[in-house]
């Protein structure tokens, strides 16, 4: 299901959507929200990391490197484990988790 259309300063323009799902047993349903819906929600953000992607479960600003605790404003995440389901502040938190105690 699509949205409306949303433009932003300098001419940009997106098209919001949200993906509807059932959730329980009476057919509650949730909405999934990607990187480019509005991120005007303060406090942090629940994601789930994809591959090569990621989907704003709950919104907001920002998520928690796992190796660091720094906040990670959600446009400037980059790197994560999908299997871990965790998010890096960086290249280097993501050699500390693989290669704990190694040091360069």
């Amino acid at each position: 299901m699509t949205g409306p259309r949303v433009s932003l300063p300098g001419g940009r323009h997106y098209v919001c959507g949200l993906r509807r799902a059932p959730v329980g047993p009476a057919g509650e349903e949730f909405a999934v929200l990607n990187r480019f819906d509005n991120r005007s929600v303060p406090g942090e953000a629940e994601v789930r990391y994809l591959d090569g992607d990621f989907r704003v479960l709950r919104p907001g600003a920002f998520v928690r490197c796992a190796i660091t605790g720094v906040a990670i404003p959600l446009e400037e995440l980059k790197y994560w484990s999908v299997e871990r389901q965790e998010p890096y502040a960086g290249p280097e938190a993501v050699l500390q988790r693989l290669y704990p105690g190694r040091t360069t």
